[in-house]
């Protein structure tokens, strides 16, 4: 097997309190499976890292409800980094664990993770949801409900104190566009107090099966903090299988990330990746170089990823090949439009209708400096949980809301971290706060 690897080791470390935040965290969402057969067959049964969180009702006072859960951390988690993930929670919400606050959310649709180590301990651990009105329901007047059960696909989990903390992932052309390069950037972290060993790893599969590269690379992290370990293997024949909306059965890629520990391989994240070719110029979309004509649908995801998909198959039928959701989506939503062969724009639940034409300072959300932090979190929300998936080809900033300081700030912070992607906005209106 021919491999060219280019392996750049990252300059600095993040701040140490960066590995450590607790509380709302804004990562790739990607929790890890103890061994490789469980990861390839996305196997959760018998793992003891994984608790799933379907908290009951359990008190109501006023227009607020109480779901508790009790759970029983055993000591091994409290050695290690312990998260939740949320959604399809119907509602803002405030989180609690054994008595303390841990986060106010606002936004009821887009899912949250949260790191919890600090609030948890051995043995019982309450944990609270309480439901009530958002304090900023203006921000989703015009957001559809999910239509899926409470707290559904919402889980607990435990990665160990060395373990992978982000990563970003792509199969794009190389220079010469006669190969593909996979773009892997991963962050590692050490969350111990001091310098610590932490050994990555990675592989990948062309859609016919056959191994086409793999690296291990191994690097010291200081105490409390991360490193970036950046990977760029030219992929050969990545031309046979081109990644494109609208062809039957379109080939992806398979990318196994994993950790190894004091000899042992742990942590194994899977991760499908298809070969694509998308270009923004001049207000138009090219694949591999040909202009790309997009038939779009406003589409939200189904009830579950059964109906989900058999939704998104009679679009393809009726010849769309582009979905517009109204705010972020389960990640099974964007696995399905990968496997299908659909492009999404993603939208942050930003849908504001209300004095949308009024430009004085609060005449509308969107120019209200005071919600200035709750929309980029919407927007961060949106872009780190969709940002790896081959099917997203474009970021909106919301609905329509109007334009103004808010919008503006959105739109420089997500053009900051995405740099191939468009970021469109239709209530621009010529501003230069849109892409198109």
């Amino acid at each position: 097997m021919r491999k060219i690897l280019f392996l750049i080791a990252a300059l600095g470390s993040a701040a140490p309190l960066a590995a450590q935040t607790a509380g709302r965290i804004h990562r790739t969402e990607a929790a890890p499976y103890d061994t490789r057969h469980d990861a390839e067959a996305r196997n959760r049964k018998g793992d003891g890292a994984y608790i799933p969180f379907a908290p009951k009702p359990v008190s109501a006072g006023g227009e607020a409800v109480n779901a508790a859960q009790t759970i029983d951390i055993p000591y091994a988690w409290t050695d290690g980094n312990v998260f939740l993930h949320l959604e399809n929670t119907g509602s803002a919400y405030t989180l609690t664990v054994n008595g303390t606050a841990v986060a106010e959310v606002e936004d009821p649709a887009t899912p949250a993770e949260f790191h919890l180590s600090p609030y948890v301990r051995e043995g019982a651990n309450e944990f609270v949801v309480t439901l009530r009105p958002s304090q900023t329901p203006q921000l989703h007047e015009t957001t559809p409900r999910a239509p899926r059960s409470a707290f559904a696909d919402s889980y607990l989990y435990m990665q160990n104190r060395r373990s992978i903390a982000d990563f970003t992932l792509s199969l794009v052309p190389d220079s010469t566009r006669r190969f593909g390069v996979l773009r892997l950037d991963v962050v590692a972290r050490n969350s111990f107090n001091y310098d610590e060993p932490v050994t990555v790893g990675y592989d990948i599969y062309s859609p016919q099966g056959k191994l086409l590269d793999y690296s291990i690379v191994e690097r010291t992290i200081a105490g409390r903090s991360t490193d970036t370990l950046h990977f760029a293997p030219y992929i050969y024949h990545t031309y046979d299988n081109k990644w494109e909306a609208g062809t039957q059965n379109p080939p992806l890629y398979e990318v196994m990330l994993f950790l190894r520990r004091d000899g042992a391989y742990k942590e194994y994240m899977p991760r499908k990746v298809g070969f694509r070719d998308i270009e923004f110029r001049d207000g138009r979309f090219y694949s591999f170089g040909k202009p790309l004509a997009l038939a779009e649908a406003r589409y939200n995801a189904g009830a579950d990823p059964a109906a989900t998909r058999a939704q998104l198959t009679s679009l393809r039928k009726q010849g769309k090949n582009t979905v517009r959701p109204d705010f972020p989506q389960p990640a099974w939503f964007y696995e399905i439009c990968d496997e299908l062969g659909l492009y999404v724009i993603d939208r942050a639940n930003l849908n504001a209708p209300s004095g949308r034409s009024d430009r004085t300072v609060g005449g509308t959300p969107s120019n209200d400096p005071q919600l200035a932090a709750e929309y980029l979190e919407r927007v961060k929300a949106m872009y780190y949980r969709s940002r790896n998936f081959t099917c997203v080809i474009a970021y909106e900033l919301g609905g329509e809301s109007g334009n103004g300081y808010n919008m503006y700030k959105a739109y420089q912070w997500l053009k900051s971290v995405e740099r191939e992607r468009p970021v469109l906005y239709g209530d621009a209106a010529g501003e230069w706060n849109s892409d198109l």
